[in-house]
């Protein structure tokens, strides 16, 4: 009897950049069920091949059908949607029998759309697993797709579309991560899902494809998920539930659960606002992580529009829980929503950013095809792009130019407040202008707008080049409203916090023991300073600066003298230090370069030997200094 020859489906991602965010899960999830098909009737081999929306179509092209596949797959959404059609365009003509379908969010929300733009053989709509299953071995049999559930496809020129019911209980199906399917992406970073499904059905929102009912997965499951990520070294997680503490006994579990096995990871949750309590709060805060809140908008009737509530001071209160415990959060916001306006935008800003969010990640509004909102766009008089991101255009309370508006105040605020790392001081400093934080972001705004020449986008920028933004345009304003002054104050928070955030994200050097000191002669040694310790010159002294506190920067000049201050900031024990110096210590650390001994700039500087050798173990202990080494890992012959 002849064994059967499987058929090669290629299962094909494109992924809008290049980030640990970029992994093929729904790819990795139908291949995992594929794989663990006991004795199916038409044996399948599922590969996964990942691009980028940067790539070549001629390129992308080339490599899938180098595979020689019999079926390629295609994963849409709202990023790739375009590409993936003209990807279907180009290989009908160069491989006229190749079977070509596809799935995803797109998929599922518009099959007639998408048919009528791309040659696909069929849709896969809803979750793949079992319909794509069904579909092989239909394709196998050389059989027709009209008793296959989940299925979209034409007939006699029309769209016909077969739904099938979700698995309700997702545990079932076999797991992307311990089938192996992703082990290559887990060091970089994962997404992890706990759950399908989303219960609020916002209007705006596709999550879940549209299904209401929240399935979720086993704890234990999820356990075994995790250590097989902790054990392959992944460094951060972005878990994949649209609202991980609504559940609360269930989020509290899972919380310790990853307090004890994963400490050291950094964990990336979106939650309910009005879910949190006091013992959440904690938790969070005892974790590696940063939260993400669906705030949108500020005013209770914009959301009730889109069939959400908002009460702004239970919002505040639950706010308040997270800052006390010193938990790292953002909010989303979102602008033109109908009955949004400009103003309300801008209102928005102010309400958020008083609440000292780590970051804000704010959108234009997409009117998403499946959802509520798109099914009255035209009642609402919503005129938004047609194909993606389906962005809004204008509407009756938010016309075109103020649209425009609402998109560089959107990018200033990203690159001055969340890129710029400004929430310690961003409040302290906007308050000694007399501004409200949307006046201060739309004056930045029009100066960086002038300043470019143009529009601008918050991809224009490098870190270190908003940092000088920041420092540039303080100075102006300042100058404007006549209280420069204040100004040194100012620079100085901007500095030092510019200088931790670059701390945090470091990898610490190796720090020696006594015993690997006591071997070597320090003042012998070419010291140097490593890229995760910042120096820095204050204009006050930054101990000093950061114990007064909530920043009020006319009490802080009015109470401190400028005596100005010399400073290591560097990452120890899993925190950041900072080190106030005296000037000769500074200018020893200044000077080190690795290839000179540590007692020629200690002489040129006047520094006592036993002065310099005592500090210099000092340094080397806090991991202030790192040791040049041989090849072979050893200090350098002079040092012994």
């Amino acid at each position: 009897m002849n064994k059967k020859v499987p058929m090669r489906l290629l299962l094909v991602t494109i992924h809008a950049f290049r980030s640990p965010q970029a992994v093929p899960l729904a790819a990795a999830c139908l291949k995992a069920f594929l794989d663990g098909r006991p004795a199916p009737a038409q044996p399948v081999t599922a590969s996964c091949a990942d691009f980028f929306s940067e790539d070549p179509f001629t390129e992308i092209s080339a490599a899938i059908l180098a595979g020689q596949p019999d079926i390629v797959a295609f994963s849409l959404y709202v990023w790739n949607r375009i590409a993936c059609c003209s990807l279907a365009e180009m290989l009908r003509r160069e491989a006229p029998g190749l079977t070509i379908i596809a799935g995803g969010p797109e998929a599922t929300a518009d099959p007639a759309g998408v048919l009528g733009e791309a040659p696909f053989d069929f849709l896969v709509v809803g979750e793949g697993e079992l319909t794509l299953s069904d579909a092989l071995e239909c394709l196998a049999a050389g059989g027709s797709m009209e008793g296959v559930a989940g299925i979209a496809r034409r007939v006699d020129g029309d769209v016909v579309v077969s739904r099938r019911p979700a698995v309700t209980e997702p545990g079932i199906l076999p797991s992307p991560y311990l089938s192996g399917v992703l082990d290559a992406h887990i060091p970089n970073g994962v997404l992890w899902q706990l759950s399908r499904g989303c219960s609020f059905g916002c209007d705006f929102c596709f999550d879940g494809m549209g299904d209401r009912k929240v399935r979720r997965y086993p704890l234990e499951r999820l356990e075994g998920e995790l250590d097989y990520m902790v054990q392959r070294g992944v460094n951060q997680i972005f878990v994949l539930d649209s609202t991980f503490n609504q559940d609360a006994k269930r989020a509290r579990a899972l919380l310790h659960l990853i307090r004890k096995k994963a400490p050291h990871v950094h964990f990336h949750f979106e939650v309910r606002s009005e879910l949190l309590d006091a013992e959440q709060a904690r938790l969070f805060a005892g974790l590696t992580c940063s939260l993400q809140i669906g705030l949108q908008t500020s005013d209770p009737n914009v959301a009730r529009n889109v069939r959400r509530s908002l009460d702004r001071h239970d919002f505040v209160a639950r706010i308040g829980l997270l800052n006390r415990a010193g938990a790292v959060f953002g909010f989303d916001l979102i602008y033109g929503l109908p009955g949004d306006s400009l103003a309300c935008f801008r209102e928005g800003l102010d309400f958020a950013l008083a609440l000292y969010p780590n970051h804000l990640d704010i959108f234009p509004l997409s009117v998403l095809p499946g959802t509520a909102l798109a099914a009255r766009a035209r009642d609402l008089r919503l005129r938004h792009l047609q194909k993606p991101p389906y962005t809004l255009i204008d509407s009756p309370a938010f016309p075109a130019a103020d649209v425009a508006a609402a998109r560089r105040l959107a990018a200033a605020c990203d690159i001055f407040y969340s890129r710029g790392k400004a929430v310690a001081w961003f409040n302290g400093i906007v308050a000694a202008l007399r501004l409200t934080p949307a006046l201060f972001l739309e004056e930045f705004a029009g100066w960086l707008r002038e300043k470019s020449g143009g529009e601008f986008v918050e991809n224009d920028f490098r870190d270190e080049e908003i940092h000088l933004l920041q420092r540039d345009f303080l100075r102006v304003i300042f100058g404007r409203r006549k209280i420069s002054r204040l100004l040194a104050a100012a620079l100085d928070l901007v500095d030092y916090h510019y200088y931790y955030a670059a701390a945090v994200l470091s990898v610490a050097p190796d720090l020696p023991s006594e015993q690997d000191l006591s071997r070597i002669d320090l003042l012998r040694c070419p010291f140097t300073v490593p890229a995760s310790t910042r120096l820095a010159v204050f204009n006050y002294e930054i101990l000093d600066l950061l114990d007064a506190g909530e920043p009020n920067l006319r009490e802080i000049v009015e109470t401190l003298e400028r005596v100005g201050s010399f400073a290591a900031i560097y990452p120890r024990g899993g925190e950041v230090a900072t080190e106030s110096l005296a000037e000769p210590y500074y200018r020893l650390l200044e000077r080190l370069d690795g290839v000179t001994p540590a007692e020629r700039i200690a002489g040129d500087l006047a520094l006592p030997r036993t002065e310099a050798r005592a500090f210099l173990e000092f340094a080397a202990e806090e991991g202030i200094i790192a040791l040049r080494v041989s090849n072979a890992g050893v200090p350098t012959p002079e040092c012994r």
